[in-house]
């Protein structure tokens, strides 16, 4: 699949997207039962070159279909795994709307079911947040992390401050990404993308991120209204093994404007730990 450049988003990638659970681009669509929810994961083959497996995580209010362009970017290297979390994409919704720590707990409980060695967990905006959880939590799950576009500034940690800067962000993304945006809102009910998003700015994130043991990537767009450099410079302070990056171009949605840009730098960060397996 021929990606767009860092900052845009085509009608390939819109595609693909919504494919699911239909084949598309060699990912595939799984089901399994996690923690009692009939779980959604999509998936691209094993590449067979011995590397570890890249778990992407998405955030508020989407799923795994607008990380799917990433997924396709990585998958010829690694094999990579996208689950939706519980009450998102086509994952069950359960009768409320999880906190960071439960999300947290169903993705440990996911990597369980299918006997992962230890991974990378990308998470972008929200799903940062609960990687970041999970790694503090689950320390021998986790080979590396990216955090991409993590959530939320203390600057901004309300729900009017973070709506605020997420309308100025639509204002700098590509407008193809809206069909995905409105599949997802209601897939998942207006009412849970709203407490979700009270559970987020409740979250003391700058606890979980000072208990991440493994090497970590920070990576941000350098238009990105959400995460500004002052957030992004923070976070990658308080993790112990962070090192940062930019991608010029790209606004808040880096992990799907700039799939190759992303992917390209999550080898670089595997590369250390592939020689010193």
């Amino acid at each position: 699949m021929r990606v767009s450049p860092a900052g845009r988003f085509g009608p390939a990638e819109l595609r693909l997207a919504l494919a699911a659970p239909r084949p598309a681009a060699g990912l595939t669509s799984e089901f399994h039962l996690v923690d009692g929810l009939r779980t959604h994961t999509r998936r691209s083959a094993d590449p067979g070159t011995g590397t570890p497996p890249v778990v992407l995580v998405h955030g508020l209010a989407v799923s795994h279909r607008y990380l799917t362009p990433l997924a396709v970017a990585l998958a010829a290297t690694h094999p990579v795994y996208v689950p939706d979390l519980p009450g998102f994409g086509l994952t069950e919704r359960p009768g409320e709307a999880y906190d960071v720590p439960r999300h947290a707990d169903h993705l440990a409980a996911w990597l369980a079911a299918y006997r992962m060695p230890s991974v990378c967990l990308l998470g972008h905006s929200f799903g940062a947040e609960v990687v970041a959880a999970l790694a503090a939590r689950h320390p021998d799950a986790v080979r590396a992390v990216v955090l991409a576009g993590t959530t939320s500034d203390p600057t901004a940690r309300s729900r009017r401050g973070q709506i605020g800067r997420w309308l100025v962000d639509t204002l700098l993304e590509a407008p193809l990404q809206a069909p995905i945006l409105l599949r997802d809102v209601v897939d998942a009910r207006p009412w849970r993308v709203f407490a979700t998003l009270s559970h987020s700015v409740r979250n003391p994130v700058e606890a979980d991120l000072v208990r991440i043991a493994a090497p970590t990537l920070v990576v941000t767009g350098t238009r990105d209204p959400v995460v500004p450099p002052s957030w992004r410079a923070q976070v990658g302070r308080l993790v112990p093994r962070a090192r940062t990056v930019s991608v010029p171009g790209a606004a808040h949605n880096v992990a799907t404007t700039a799939p190759a840009q992303v992917a390209d730098a999550v080898r670089t960060l595997l590369a250390p730990t592939l020689t010193n397996r």
